[in-house]
């Protein structure tokens, strides 16, 4: 077969340069004599460099992948009432008539019914002693865990402490002189740079991918209240959850998180928290078994171009300030109304995503530098950060919600358009607990609430203030699939 050799391989080596220095050719740079286009044939130096490229990715595998986990967690659901849908086991129990489906049906008695639901996904080691960084959603909820190592292995594991904000999670096992998987700096990463996704998709043990860093700094997506996210092309399915985003010195820059997908699987875009997040997170969860997050107290808002130009910006960077919490550090440091935040501590301020991360993750009673614009003019105030109130943030985690059985996420354009939904309309289903009040009641993932208790919702938080507004024990919602709307109302029994 011939091959059209046209500038991949003069691409591949200048992309990797760094990589191949690592083995040099008799002390001088590499270079592919010959290489033309409509070359018939790659010389045998040009298989060379290959070779060698191949080297190096499998030299940064076996510097990390025995320290990355399969990860099998396991839970016991209690489903109420007649199931709809598909069994929980694959098959069907022979003396199903006389059980509580029988007696549901002819009289109408509810029996609790009781499976374990197994699932999996990855971590990977980060100390000696045997602590384990991995994801909130892998094991948040789970009654077992059980931790297999990349030498067969197996432990009973236990958590550390979780922390659904972030979606970060640490567990532990009882082991000694583990191989570890060092964090690198997340700050320092650049996009275009090569990076290696390991984990355990679809069970598919110690997988390997390799693509590059495709964004820095994704946030608004609604996976978490706390988002900061590498985007990245490397191939990240179902079980690569809570696995390494790995560079090209052998050290974790992420964790991997989630994946933008209409099909379940790989589409080209996954997410992966940044090692730096992580960091101080992990160091919090390993300490207290909890997170303490900074405090500032204010409202802000993302600026526009107009909005820019208004407050004397040449762009839209920053974060403006429309309310000031009484009694807050801000109030106390003289932040008002109005001011625009471009600096903290030194550090450029994007937008609100990024001043309120970096705020979450000073320690309380830090004293920080804010740059500010005030009236066109710069300043500078020194202010004492607080410690976030337990009332604080974005209680995306209800516990009317978690009874009820189902979970929302805001309505992004890339998802209203897939939906066939206008932003703004209201808040998608993401995901419904089967057997669950919201899964008897026909709601379905995909699914757009409109209303909760008559109140117009547009976003997540207005649709969490609508719901702390109403009974603790039932809901009325306004749903719409397919084009059309219809009201139902979720009890508690």
């Amino acid at each position: 077969m011939r091959l059209k050799v046209l500038g991949s391989i003069r691409g591949i080596v200048l992309a990797l340069s760094l990589l191949i220095s690592f083995w040099p050719v008799s002390g001088q740079a590499l270079t592919l004599p010959g290489l033309e286009r409509g070359q018939a044939e790659a010389s045998p130096e040009d298989v060379k460099v290959l070779q060698r490229i191949s080297r190096a990715f499998a030299a940064i595998v076996h510097k990390a992948a025995p320290a990355v986990v399969f990860v099998q967690v396991e839970r016991v659901v209690v489903q109420r009432g007649p199931a709809f849908g598909p069994e929980p086991f694959p098959f069907e129990d022979p003396f199903r008539f006389f059980g509580p489906d029988f007696f549901e049906r002819f009289f109408g008695q509810r029996f609790p019914r009781k499976f374990r639901q197994m699932g999996a996904g990855s971590g990977f080691i980060v100390s000696p002693d045997g602590y384990i960084l991995t994801n909130n959603h892998v094991v948040g909820k789970a009654d077992k865990i059980i931790v297999k190592l990349a030498d067969g292995r197996q432990f009973r594991a236990k958590v550390v402490g979780t922390d659904p904000q972030s979606d970060i999670a640490v567990i532990k096992i009882d082991a000694k002189d583990l191989p570890v998987l060092p964090l690198g700096d997340s700050d320092k990463i650049e996009v275009g740079e090569w990076v290696l996704a390991i984990g355990n998709p679809f069970g598919l043990t110690q997988t390997v991918t390799v693509g590059i860093v495709s964004a820095k700094g994704r946030s608004g997506i609604g996976i978490t209240d706390y988002e900061d996210f590498i985007q990245t092309d490397a191939a990240i399915n179902p079980g690569n959850s809570g696995g390494p985003l790995v560079n090209l010195r052998g050290e974790a820059i992420g964790i991997n998180t989630a994946i933008f997908s209409r099909s379940g699987g790989y589409m080209g875009i996954g997410f992966a928290i940044p090692a730096n997040m992580a960091k101080v997170i992990m160091n919090q969860l390993i300490k207290t078994g909890k997170v303490t997050r900074g405090w500032l107290g204010v409202v802000i808002q993302d600026l526009t171009e107009d909005l820019a130009r208004s407050f004397g910006l040449k762009e839209p960077e920053g974060a403006l300030v429309t309310e000031v919490a009484r009694n807050s550090p801000a109030a106390k440091a003289g932040l008002r109304q109005g001011d625009v935040i471009i600096a903290y501590n030194g550090r450029t301020v994007k937008n609100v995503a990024d001043l309120r991360n970096q705020v979450a993750l000073t320690a309380p009673g830090t004293k920080v530098k804010l740059t500010i614009i005030r009236d066109g003019r710069r300043r500078t105030l020194m202010v004492t950060i607080g410690e976030q109130p337990k009332t604080f943030g974005f209680p995306s985690r209800n516990e009317l919600l978690e009874k009820l059985g189902f979970s929302v996420r805001n309505l992004t354009p890339d998802l209203a358009k897939e939906l066939g939904y206008k932003p703004g309309q209201g808040v998608v289903v993401d995901e419904v607990v089967p057997g669950s009040p919201a899964a008897m009641a026909g709601i379905r993932p995909g699914y757009l609430i409109e209303e909760v208790n008559r109140r117009r919702v547009r976003n997540l938080k207005e649709f969490l203030e609508a719901l702390a507004a109403g009974s603790p024990n039932q809901v009325l919602l306004l749903v719409r699939d397919h084009g059309y709307s219809r009201y139902v109302i979720l009890r508690l029994e």
